[in-house]
């Protein structure tokens, strides 16, 4: 147990301490070195007696009843217990399978690759091909991929007399493909060519499965078609799925026209046009079946529903279901969540009940499913009465999916409440519950609540937070300012080696730079690649910022041929970042340097670049000739965004050319902008400041339709102040009360002094100035009361 305590020199201390658990594993390990001799031959004997003895009494039974066997066991290593599963091979099959499980399932025993293909054989012999699968997909798996070459070699020097073998060559090829180890199914098929076995139709099925999204899937089609073997439904339908995947929409119709058509075939192609968002084409392809006579079954039905309910057309999707009811096809569960999703992505939740109470009376139990998606539908208070009314029992993930949402809402009260509701009913929050709270709390700014529940899952309940949980509380550590404690809980997972990506470590870096401390940044940086962690672009930008922020210009450029040793490519913020830094200083030629460079490494210049450029343009206080300079550096491409004309427009003003700023005012409704509250508040105070008052006036009566921000009242306010238009001032400040109120604004004290000022400076007498501050104040109380 690792103990930290947060103290900051700058604040009081916001956390006491912090406790970090490195988690621990129990380990199970039966081959173990023990001080006893080796058992004897005499133990070994028993065993293989007992077994062979007893496998119709239950001897898995017996066996756990005999504490004297049972230490034998443990004392065996791997070899002798594969001697033992040989012998009881020769005398007795299900003694075998017992002895194999009973170790593995039980005692957590690593068998050798011998002992597993013995059980091999002896479940193709006794024709249990299910099990025979999963046991082979189990070891495969153990193995791991490029394991093939060395399995081969041992099926092939001690196994080739067992009559079973060639059923397990077949499955062997099988599970490789199942659990997606290509190359190694790929080196068993050809052994298997090597000596003459065949191929069951299911393991090329498996194998064309693992292939469809590569052209080697016509390669393996040709030796099916080569061996003799008839193609099944499935294998026509992957090839087709295979196509669709591809996007070879085209040569998936042809290749279904060609071979013999089937139900499984038109429902891939279905399934695929839905995907792609061509429902049309899919209902063409329904009508098809008919043609062909066939008849649509209930996953023919469900992929269409399903294609018109995410389409939104529930009226047709209705029709549908309607349809397999007279064609005599019974509508099943997928149909009526499909259905009720489809009313859940509307918004509709009372036709969501509809199919869930017509389910209730058809006797069809929703699944999770539903009562996830019946829980989510609602927020608030609505969500949880739900989860308490409805008359099935909602899992985690519904409780899961309801937090979320609760959170997401701002529901953070309710959200709460659930939780401990959760805890309360005995079952346990797991760290994706946790994580889901943590976050939300960090995103409301709530970093000491959030706090507290990593603290309380970590120390008090000994649940490992996960990533998510660390980054929401090192970056709202590192935003809220607490920059101490966010390096000491990064500190803590580093020694704790929970820092597994950069993420973190980003995280620390962008902070600090922010902050301004750029040699802990880069001590940052030095630590986390010190551990093998490798750097990505965000952190370069990062600490290309905050270089920048010390006005250490040629440091910061520095990063940019580090960025290339590391085998990144600079981003279009890289540059952005340097070239705001450069055209603060005032040097325009290392800008447009960086601008080349930029596109002499292939990388396109972003709005936010061409707004920066303007910028420093602007600030040469030759607007004019800016412009002219930048228009011959745009791309013919380029559409300005509302940023870029609100940063000319601002500059204008400043340099009290109102005539250009509202002719570009004009301008962003000829390229289908719309200007923005902030637009407005630049022209306002353009106005207010340079140019005539009248104008601004008009341009304040325009707004109250468009929506007004507090500091538009304020600019006014000041400016009436500014002329010596007392009255005008008060009149805008006070007599459009109910204007603010409604518009839910508190004029800042800042502008009633103003007005209060000009007062005392008007001379109108003590009483009219008192009578003046008493209802102004008055008025603002009310405000705020209200």
């Amino acid at each position: 147990m690792l103990r930290l305590t947060l103290q900051s020199p700058l604040k009081p201390p916001l956390l006491s301490s912090l406790f970090l658990l490195k988690p621990s594993f129990p380990t199970t390990n039966l081959v173990v070195n023990h001080p006893e001799p080796p058992p004897t031959t005499t133990g070994l004997s028993r065993i293989l007696n007992f077994f062979l003895q007893n496998h119709t009494k239950g001897s898995t039974k017996l066996f756990k009843d005999n504490p004297f066997l049972k230490k034998i066991i443990l004392e065996l290593n791997s070899l002798e217990i594969e001697g033992i599963v040989e012998k009881l091979s020769v005398e007795n099959y299900e003694s075998t399978l017992e002895f194999f499980f009973l170790l593995r399932n039980d005692y957590a025993f690593k068998h050798s690759r011998v002992s597993h293909i013995v059980i091999a054989h002896i479940l193709a012999k006794k024709q249990r091909f299910r099990a025979l699968k999963f046991h082979l997909q189990h070891f495969v798996q153990q193995e791991g991929s490029g394991s093939a070459h060395s399995i081969c070699e041992l099926i092939l020097c001690r196994f080739q007399k067992w009559d079973s073998n060639h059923v397990v060559w077949d499955v062997l090829a099988s599970a490789y493909s199942r659990c997606q180890m290509v190359d190694d199914s790929l080196f068993v098929f050809a052994k298997m060519k090597d000596f003459n076995i065949q191929a069951s139709i299911i393991t090329y099925n498996n194998l064309l499965y693992s292939l469809r999204h590569t052209d080697n899937i016509w390669d393996v089609y040709g030796d099916i078609k080569a061996s003799g073997i008839n193609p099944s439904e499935y294998t026509n339908s992957i090839l087709i799925d295979g196509l669709c995947k591809q996007f070879l929409m085209q040569k998936a119709v042809d290749f279904l026209r060609e071979s013999e058509p089937c139900v499984v075939s038109f429902n891939t192609l279905m399934s695929s046009s839905c995907k792609m968002g061509s429902v049309d084409v899919a209902k063409s392809f329904f009508c098809m079946m008919f043609k062909c006579g066939l008849h649509p079954n209930v996953y023919s039905y469900n992929i269409l529903i399903h294609g018109l309910s995410v389409a939104g057309a529930m009226e047709e999707a209705l029709e549908f279901t309607d349809d397999m009811e007279k064609h005599g096809v019974e509508p099943n569960q997928v149909t009526y969540n499909v259905l009720a999703k489809g009313f859940h992505l509307l918004g509709m939740m009372n036709g969501v009940w509809k199919f869930v109470n017509e389910m209730l009376h058809k006797g069809i139990n929703p699944d999770i499913f539903t009562c996830t998606m019946l829980i989510c539908g609602y927020y608030n208070d609505e969500g949880i009465k739900v989860r308490e009314d409805t008359r099935f029992h909602a899992s985690d993930i519904s409780d899961t999916m309801l937090l979320s949402s609760l959170c997401k809402s701002g529901c953070f009260d309710e959200a709460l409440n659930l939780f401990h509701e959760i805890e309360s009913s005995g079952h346990k929050p797991d760290p994706i519950m946790y994580s889901i709270l943590i976050r939300g709390l960090c995103k409301r700014g709530l970093v000491e609540m959030a706090f507290q529940l990593y603290k309380d899952m970590l120390c008090c309940k000994r649940i490992l937070p996960n990533i998510v949980a660390h980054r929401s509380i090192l970056k709202s550590f590192c935003e809220k300012g607490y920059i101490c404690e966010a390096r000491v809980l990064f500190d803590a997972l580093i020694n704790c080696d929970l820092m597994d990506d950069v993420f973190l470590g980003n995280i620390m870096i962008d902070g600090y730079a922010k902050l301004g401390d750029i040699g802990e940044a880069v001590h940052v940086y030095e630590l986390i690649t010190g551990k093998g962690i490798m750097p990505t672009i965000v952190t370069f930008n990062s600490l290309i910022y905050g270089f920048c922020k010390a006005r250490k210009l040629d440091d910061a450029r520095k990063w940019v041929d580090t960025i290339c040793a590391h085998g990144l490519i600079p981003s279009a913020r890289t540059y952005t970042t340097l070239m705001d830094a450069y055209g603060e200083e005032g040097k325009m030629e290392a800008v447009f340097e960086l601008l080349e460079e930029m596109k002499a490494r292939g990388i396109e210049p972003t709005h936010v670049t061409y707004t920066v450029i303007i910028k420093c343009l602007c600030k040469r206080r030759q607007m004019h000739e800016s412009v002219r300079i930048l228009k011959g550096m745009l791309p013919d491409d380029f559409q300005p965004d509302e940023v870029f004309y609100n940063t000319i427009i601002k500059n204008l003003c400043e340099a009290r050319d109102m005539k250009g700023a509202s002719q570009l005012h004009k301008e962003m409704a000829v390229h289908k902008l719309q200007p923005s509250r902030v637009t407005y508040n630049i022209i306002l105070n353009g106005l207010c400041t340079h140019g005539d008052l009248k104008d601004a006036e008009e341009l304040f009566s325009t707004l109250q339709d468009v929506g007004l921000m507090k500091c538009d009242y304020t600019i006014l306010i000041k400016a009436h102040c500014a002329k010596g238009s007392v009255d005008k001032a008060v009149v805008t400040g006070f007599v459009n009360t109910s204007t603010v109120q409604t518009a839910g604004l508190n004029l800042s004290q800042a502008t009633i002094s103003a007005q209060i000022n000009l007062r005392k400076h008007a001379d109108r007498g003590r009483d009219g100035l008192m009578s003046i501050c008493c209802k102004a104040m008055k008025r603002r109380s009310k405000l705020r009361l209200r």
